[in-house]
């Protein structure tokens, strides 16, 4: 993880403050809250981070500019561990039912291929509902991968209505008696209010043929996104109660700040964090090995 996200901005301006040696004054508290805010952590949990170590610098706990630092870590580790909450498939819910929600172009339909390989590494038998009415490459897409992974695809062609594909996946894969079923849902603006209402019929259809269903809500978020991403996860946690997020496009251009800042606001389990196009580049979340990896070699795990 070192290598893909050691080129963020955020590690990159951490990385240059430490490396200059700074004097324990009120000028590095400046300089970390401006890398903190320039790497998309918000205002609002940069203000905590900060004010924390204002606290603690001025009770003269820091022995140098390293000790801050190291308090820094332990600060952002503090805000990730409680969302560190690994996604857990139910044996007893057969199938256990996975909606997933997110605006367009965030990867929602790859994020589904590596899921769902990941499940099968796992063990776990599985079906695919292609929900992404809208488009024809989203079927096509979802078609493709479950035919070269022996996965089946449920799927009622373009224009269908998806909470009517979400139902018909729900029944066949408890007839089939597979482990786990993943429904794909349409891109959309988390401003479009009718599309967003659809969500809600999806999970209402879902809930009438199995009560606990869907078993979880999983919002993909594009991690460049910053700040918007907040207001994104709000509009779809109104319409349809996530449950778990995946933070994708986490890579060397990624700020990774919204990580804190959605952690902050939401407290929602950040279930995987992706790093790359490869299956095995969605990663489970470890909120370790991600501070490390943004922090100085000289922080860092």
């Amino acid at each position: 993880m070192k290598g893909v996200l050691g080129g963020s901005l955020f590690a990159r301006s951490l990385g240059s403050l430490f490396s200059r040696h700074p004097k324990l004054d009120e000028d590095l508290l400046d300089e970390v809250e401006t890398a903190l805010i320039s790497a998309d952590m918000g205002v609002p949990a940069t203000t905590e981070v900060v004010e924390r170590l204002r606290k603690r610098m001025k009770a003269r706990e820091f022995a140098d500019a390293g000790a801050l630092l190291r308090a820094l870590r332990n600060d952002l580790l503090a805000m990730l561990r409680p969302v560190a909450k690994p996604l857990e498939i139910d044996p007893a819910a057969k199938p256990f039912v996975i909606l997933t929600v997110g605006v367009n172009g965030v990867g929602k339909t790859t994020t589904i291929g590596k899921l769902a390989r990941r499940f099968q590494n796992e063990g776990h038998t599985l079906m695919l509902a292609a929900g992404d009415t809208f488009r024809a490459a989203a079927v096509a897409q979802l078609q493709a991968w479950g035919q070269r992974n022996g996965v089946p695809v449920i799927a009622q062609g373009q224009d269908a209505d998806p909470a009517s594909v979400a139902y018909d996946g729900l029944q066949q894969a408890r007839a089939r008696g597979v482990d786990v079923l993943i429904a794909d849902t349409a891109g959309r603006l988390h401003t479009q209010q009718g599309l967003m209402a659809e969500l809600g019929k999806i999970r209402r259809v879902l809930g009438k043929l199995e009560e606990r269903a869907p078993h979880e809500v999983l919002m993909v978020i594009d991690g460049t996104t910053g700040q918007n991403a907040l207001n994104q996860l709000r509009q779809f946690h109104a319409a349809v109660r996530v449950t778990g997020l995946v933070v994708t496009k986490l890579d060397g251009t990624a700020k990774g700040g919204v990580v804190f800042a959605l952690a902050r606001e939401f407290g929602l389990p950040i279930r995987f964090i992706g790093l790359g196009e490869k299956p095995e580049d969605l990663r489970v979340f470890d909120p370790e090995g991600f501070v490390d990896a943004l922090l100085p070699e000289s922080l860092g795990g």
